[in-house]
C-alpha cells in the first residue's frame, strides 16, 4: 500500500480540482451533499466531531455577551453549539453554499440563527467586529489560506481569537496503514452509500493529504498576522485545532 503522501500525489490530478476550478467545484460538491452532510460527519467520526466543536468553542474564550462569527458555517453546527453554550452571545454564520445553510434553516433549533451567504475572502463585515472568528473544516477548501486567515483576522477585534478546526495528514507511523484504509477506501464507500456521492468523499481524504501539517499551518496563521498561535492535536493526530490571537 502506498504511503499517504504518495497516495495524495498520485491522485491529485484526478481527484483534486485545479486552483482555478476549486471554488466552483467545492460549492457544487457541498450543494450536492448538503442533505446528508451532518449525518456523514457523525458517522465518519463516530460522533467525535461534536466534542471537537465544543473544544473549539472553549478555546475561543468568548465573553458571555460576545460576538462570534462562524465562517464556512455549513448547516450551522458550530454556530448552534455556540448558542447553546452562550445563550446571550451574538452568533452569526456565513457560508458560500446556499444549499448547506438552507438545510440548517430546516432544523427547528437553528431557524433563529442568522445565516448570511458570503465569501470567506471578502467577509461582509466591518473591521474589528467579532470577539472570535471560527471555522471548521474550511481551510482545505480554499486556494489562498493566508489571504483567508488575514480576512478572518481583519474582522476580529484586537485581543480576539481566530480558531480553526481541521483534519490533518497523519504521519507515516504504525497507524498509517489504518488511516489509509479508512480515508481512501472506507470513507468513499460509506459516503457513496449514505449520500449517493462517492466522488465528494474521495475529495475529502485527498484534500487531507494535500493539507499542511499542524506546525506548517501555525506558520500560515502567523503569515496572516496572527500571534501566539498554538495548536492541539486530537484523535491520534488526525485532527487539530489552531488558535491565533489578533494583536
Amino acid at each position: 500500500m502506498m504511503k499517504l503522501a504518495e497516495q495524495g500525489r498520485a491522485a491529485e490530478g484526478s481527484v483534486l480540482p485545479s486552483a482555478a476550478d476549486k471554488p466552483v467545484y467545492v460549492n457544487q460538491m457541498f450543494a450536492r451533499i448538503a442533505p446528508t452532510y451532518d449525518l456523514m460527519n457523525r458517522l465518519m467520526t463516530g460522533g467525535q466531531d461534536r466534542r471537537w466543536r465544543e473544544l473549539l468553542l472553549e478555546l475561543c474564550d468568548l465573553p458571555v455577551r460576545g460576538r462570534l462569527l462562524d465562517v464556512g458555517t455549513g448547516t450551522g453546527d458550530i454556530a448552534a453549539a455556540a448558542r447553546r453554550r452562550l445563550p446571550y452571545a451574538e452568533v452569526v454564520g456565513v457560508d458560500f453554499t446556499y444549499e448547506m445553510m438552507a438545510m440548517g434553516k430546516n432544523q427547528p433549533t437553528r431557524r433563529a440563527l442568522p445565516f448570511i451567504q458570503g465569501d470567506t475572502l471578502a467577509l461582509p463585515f466591518a473591521d474589528d467586529s467579532f470577539d472570535a472568528v471560527v471555522s471548521g473544516f474550511l481551510l482545505r477548501n480554499v486556494v489562498d489560506r493566508v489571504a483567508v486567515l488575514a480576512e478572518h483576522a481583519r474582522v476580529t477585534k484586537p485581543g480576539g481569537k481566530v480558531v480553526c478546526l481541521e483534519t490533518t495528514p497523519p504521519e507515516n507511523s504504525l497507524l498509517g496503514p489504518l488511516f489509509q484504509l479508512y480515508f481512501f477506501y472506507l470513507v468513499p464507500l460509506l459516503g457513496g452509500l449514505v449520500s449517493g456521492d462517492a466522488e465528494a468523499y474521495r475529495y475529502l481524504p485527498h484534500s487531507t493529504v494535500a493539507f499542511p501539517r499542524p506546525a506548517e499551518l501555525r506558520h500560515v496563521m502567523e503569515q496572516a498576522g496572527l500571534r501566539n498561535v498554538v495548536f492541539q492535536e486530537l484523535m491520534f493526530g488526525s485532527v487539530a485545532i489552531h488558535v491565533g490571537t489578533k494583536i
